[in-house]
């Protein structure tokens, strides 16, 4: 069942219609849903692809993800952190975004992770004595 987004060019909004064929999508002029109205405009929206987790997974773990990772820049493993956890689709909490943001900001690692002890948290437990796992 394709769903195709349109703007209702009389309320001014963005709208989502579900047909139940494409030959239906041919056949009849969209009405939107908020106002009635049948002056709409199609949009081009994003294609949905559904995919099994171990498929995503897999996608991840692939080495070419590291391109264009610096480890010694601090603002390069901070990209390379937002892309992956955007990835994951997973919100990864306060203290990712404020160690993400501090990355960004210049700080290194090694200080984050200073600063972060001396704060009384953990950081998820022995990181090796530092990022050097990048």
């Amino acid at each position: 069942m394709p769903i195709y987004e349109y703007r209702c060019n009389d309320c001014r909004r963005r709208v989502s219609v579900l047909w139940r064929t494409f030959a239906e999508v041919e056949g009849n002029t969209p009405q939107c849903p908020r106002c009635g109205g049948t002056n709409l405009t199609r949009l081009v929206s994003r294609v949905a692809v559904v995919r099994s987790e171990e498929s995503h997974l897999e996608d991840l773990a692939d080495p070419s993800n590291l391109a264009g990772l610096d480890e010694n820049d601090p603002k390069s493993i901070a990209r390379w952190m937002r892309k992956m956890s955007k990835e994951m689709g997973e919100d990864l909490g306060p203290e990712f975004d404020e160690v993400v943001g501090r990355l960004e900001a210049g700080e290194s690692p090694e200080e984050i992770e200073a600063a972060m002890t001396e704060l009384g948290g953990d950081m998820g437990g022995d990181m090796g004595g530092g990022f050097d796992e990048f």
